[in-house]
């Protein structure tokens, strides 16, 4: 009987002590998740970054993304590509000598005929300068003139002197070379714009006394 009486307090003692330290670690806890936080003191808290990183929400609307999507990345440098390549073919038809630019102009035969700078559009291989002036003309609304270089001397109404618009016809080794006028340059040599020059369109010099003709198309 003394022995069991002596017991009985060491246990009643044990589970008390146990009931204490239980309470004692669980009311910490309990005051945390019911601590309430101010929004500027939230605000403080975050790690900073945290509008990158979802264990961090914010209230605040989405960044862009900082990247393009797949799409975008793909398409761009092949856009880029392409408008390199263009502009790299127009560089190489002005890099002669003779080159030159006769200003910016309202003229139809001009704008269209520029638009083929540093290409071949005609598809021929050799003797395509009547082709190419024949080309610009019926896209711009006229009659066409044909292939023959020296043919567009009869083509439309003869002007006396070099004017943007007007065809300028002339001699070359080998045949006949014909194109646009775009300007005049300071010494009063003609800027035309041509096909094959060069095997190319190009827009250049020429000096004045290799004109047979000016014509300015009907209509």
């Amino acid at each position: 009987m003394t022995v069991t009486k002596r017991r009985a307090p060491v246990v009643l003692c044990g589970v008390a002590v146990a009931v204490l330290a239980t309470s004692a670690f669980a009311r910490p806890v309990h005051h945390q998740r019911y601590r309430a936080v101010a929004p500027n003191q939230a605000a403080q808290l975050q790690a900073p970054g945290a509008d990158r990183d979802m264990r961090y929400p914010s209230t605040a609307a989405p960044a862009a993304p900082a990247t393009p999507s797949f799409a975008a990345a793909t398409v761009e440098p092949a856009l880029r590509h392409g408008r390199r390549s263009v502009a790299d073919a127009r560089a190489r038809a002005q890099s002669h000598s003779n080159s030159a630019y006769g200003g910016t102009t309202s003229n139809a035969l001009v704008t269209e005929a520029r638009r083929y700078i540093g290409t071949n559009p005609t598809g021929r291989g050799s003797l395509w300068c009547g082709a190419f002036m024949d080309l610009v003309l019926k896209r711009t609304g006229h009659s066409g003139g044909g292939n023959l270089a020296s043919a567009y001397a009869r083509y439309g109404t003869r002007v006396t002197g070099p004017q943007v618009g007007a065809i300028a016809v002339m001699g070359r080794n080998g045949g006949g070379h014909v194109g646009v006028v775009s300007g005049v340059d300071p010494n009063g040599n003609p800027i035309i714009v041509s096909g094959n020059h060069n095997h190319t369109v190009a827009e250049s010099v020429y000096p004045a006394r290799r004109i047979n003709a000016y014509v300015l198309p009907n209509g």
